[in-house]
């Protein structure tokens, strides 16, 4: 067993007890003894056990009371009342307090084995079922999209109102900013939470991988292909699809993604027979959509059997109250994870932390945090910790100028001065990016 079933034996006779601990020591639960009910209770007070085995004439109080007063403690607790005087009385009196079963003296070593065994499968399929509920409960409160602003309130309750609906939704939002998890939340609080979530990276395939990762292929459909697979709208089947990156996909890709999202049929790569499957839709994108398809570069009818609903995940900056919050939270989690003392942050460093504008939005604190925890090795993340140190816009700036300068010049510093992702993450064109740095004189 990976988790012994405990047993408690509680009799008046040292030769039952004595048999009963030898039995169920072999078979492998872990038994202790008690002479009579009153120190059995002060045993139950101080740890509990799976099953208790009770016998019912025993000097002071008798199995029956203790019986009563075992189920006020834990009416789950398994009690198996005991006796060498059985009458109907009693059992009708023990199962109706809520006994699981009734032995008579002298035992059957075989029959008490079994009887034990059944209930050491009621012990352990109530304990699958709590589990169960609570990964359930943990999915449906959604305690990843951590935060009290405004903003991460406005999307949770998006979440609230298009999660029981099978509607397609777009999630946009920067690099970052965790539109994963939203999927995730949104799948967590669905009618289809049982059955998978499927994520397809749409943007780190080619548009032959791409097809494939999607539909299946046959075997023999292609160079390499030396076994049937499935794909994963198959895979999604009663389930969802999260297509993340959608805005990458080829002209081609949106056309055949358009014909499953009105038939939810398509066929396998090499194949010809017609594959049907009940999966909802959700995608995430960086980019504007709308501006890809008025510049022709993404399908006007794809974009709109995909925007039924829009949730927009906030950069961090504009939840800077949500960034302690966030903050305790991967503390915890990697302090958990590398077996470390739980640890605070420094007043200052939290200080500098609030005033960064952490262009890698969440993602960049989560790896901000761990790194610090690595490095540090005290009872507080301290600013020296940070690799935001050097980077933060000085506090006692004042002019917007002076701001804006030391703000593009932190990203330029952030990506290097590569102009293209410094533009992208300032949502400026590479043009507008140029002027400033030759309004400002910036070098790198």
């Amino acid at each position: 067993m990976d988790k012994k079933i405990s047993i408690l034996i509680v009799d008046d006779e040292d030769s039952v007890r004595d048999s009963l601990s030898n039995w169920f020591a072999e078979d492998g639960y872990r038994v202790e003894s008690a002479e009579n009910a009153k120190n059995a209770l002060a045993m139950l007070e101080s740890g509990g056990f799976d099953i208790i085995l009770a016998d019912i004439k025993m000097p002071g109080m008798d199995g029956l009371e203790m019986l009563q007063r075992i189920k006020s403690l834990n009416k789950d607790t398994i009690v198996i009342m005991m006796t060498a005087f059985a009458t109907v009385d009693t059992a009708v009196k023990a199962l109706k307090d809520g006994a699981f079963d009734y032995v008579t003296k002298p035992f059957d070593p075989d029959d008490l084995s079994h009887l034990i065994r059944n209930a050491s499968k009621q012990i352990t399929l109530a304990n699958e079922n709590e589990t169960l509920k609570k990964r359930v409960d943990s999915l449906e409160n959604v305690e990843d999209l951590i935060g009290k602003s405004d903003a991460i309130k406005r999307v949770l309750k998006e979440i609230e109102s298009v999660a029981p609906t099978n509607s397609s939704v777009i999630i946009t939002g920067e690099s970052g900013t965790g539109k994963e998890l939203v999927a995730r939340a949104i799948h967590a609080n669905s009618q289809r939470k049982f059955y998978p979530l499927v994520s397809v990276h749409c943007g780190a395939l080619t548009e032959s991988l791409l097809e494939s990762e999607l539909f299946g292929h046959e075997k023999g459909a292609f160079t390499g292909a030396i076994y049937t697979r499935k794909g994963r709208f198959e895979m999604a089947d009663s389930g969802t699809i999260f297509l993340d990156e959608i805005a990458t996909i080829s002209t081609k890709m949106q056309i055949e993604l358009l014909r499953v999202l009105e038939t939810k049929k398509f066929l396998r790569v090499g194949g010809n027979k017609e594959i049907s499957s009940d999966f909802r839709v959700i995608c995430a994108t960086n980019r504007d959509l709308k501006n890809m398809v008025e510049k022709g570069t993404f399908r006007e009818d794809l974009y709109y059997r995909l925007n039924v609903m829009n949730i927009h995940v906030p950069p961090l900056r504009e939840r800077v109250e949500d960034i302690p919050l966030l903050t305790d939270y991967f503390i915890e989690k990697y302090c958990t994870s590398m077996n470390r003392t739980l640890i605070t942050i420094d007043p200052l460093a939290m200080k500098r932390m609030l005033s960064y504008a952490f262009p890698g939005n969440i993602r960049e604190l989560e790896n901000m945090v761990e790194r610090a925890i690595v490095v540090g090795n005290g009872k507080r993340l301290m600013l020296k910790d940070l690799p935001l140190a050097k980077e933060v816009i000085d506090s006692s700036v004042e002019s917007l100028d002076d701001f804006e300068k030391a703000f593009i010049l932190q990203i330029l510093n952030k990506y290097n001065w590569n102009i293209s992702r410094t533009a992208n993450a300032l949502k400026v064109d590479r043009v507008t990016l140029y002027n400033k740095i030759k309004k400002y004189g910036l070098k790198a």
